[in-house]
């Protein structure tokens, strides 16, 4: 089994949605917890955001393992932080049958 270097802390949070009281609601993150991973950068393109466009890069972060519906488990639609930096996870898988490890395949967008 191939070895993992675990060396950054990362935020795992999720999207909070609460009433603004005019009939609409307000977007909000909520920090989960912290998990240790491995971020490994994959490819890279520029598209079209709501304010220009954004350069947007691919990343690997591979974490410890945890059983489904564990809320220690990321799921698609939460995101790290780490510093300033929001991954956006959009799809996790184990790296091998255990799930020892999970691989969460995340976006960051950066705006140009």
């Amino acid at each position: 089994m191939k070895r993992h270097n675990l060396n950054r802390q990362l935020s795992l949070e999720a999207m909070q949605r609460t009433s603004d009281g005019a009939g609409g609601f307000v977007e909000t993150w909520q920090q989960l917890g912290t998990l240790w991973g491995e971020v490994r950068p994959r490819t890279g393109r520029l598209a079209e955001g709501e304010a220009g466009a954004v350069s947007v890069t691919g990343f690997r972060i591979t974490v410890r393992g945890a059983p489904e519906g564990h809320s220690g488990r990321p799921v698609a639609g939460q995101r790290f932080r780490l510093g300033n930096r929001r991954f956006r996870i959009e799809a996790v898988t184990e790296v091998e049958p255990k799930g020892f490890y999970l691989n969460c395949h995340c976006e960051e967008e950066v705006a140009t």
